[in-house]
């Protein structure tokens, strides 16, 4: 009688492959999905940084424009030539700022257009649905903000999202 010796591979040594793949798969998935994330925020960044640089030409024109203490239907004028005529920007009314951009003067909030994103050469930056940028100008400090309605982990605003290390 001969005894055959069987060959192949024992269900402890499949078990223990299976295991070792799903380990890997789980670090593969989380990592993929981290980098997805920052690559999500820097996006956001950089879209919020190209509105700003280009908003800042518009705010130094606006400054020059109303010279040294102008009333307020200079500023008025002003800032409807430039901003709405010029830059193609939307005056944003109180009731359209979300309250959670924590904005107290609301005068000077315009929402980027497209017809702006084009005229200003940012016209392949893709915008999700019901994603828009408010941009709020400060002609006495000559700076400007930029706010996304989606945000990054509830900071909407480019100086707080400009503050996350990730």
């Amino acid at each position: 009688m001969s005894i055959k010796k069987e060959e192949g591979v024992t269900l402890v040594a499949l078990s223990i492959t299976i295991i070792v793949i799903i380990i890997l798969a789980g670090i593969a998935i989380n990592g993929s999905t981290n980098m997805i994330k920052k690559a999500k925020l820097e996006e956001l960044k950089t879209n919020m940084l190209l509105i700003q640089a280009k908003a800042r030409e518009y705010v130094e024109d606006a400054t020059f424009k109303m010279g040294i203490n102008p009333d307020e239907p200079k500023k008025n004028s002003v800032r409807n030539e430039v901003y709405i005529e010029n830059a193609k920007l939307q005056k944003a009314t109180d009731d359209e700022i979300p309250s959670n951009f924590g904005i107290t003067d609301r005068t000077t909030c315009y929402w980027l257009t497209s017809e702006a994103q084009t005229s200003w050469g940012l016209g392949k930056m893709s915008l999700e649905s019901n994603e828009n940028y408010l941009i709020q100008f400060d002609e006495t400090n000559v700076t400007v903000e930029i706010y996304n309605t989606k945000g990054y982990q509830g900071n909407y605003s480019l100086t707080v999202i400009d503050q996350i290390k990730e």
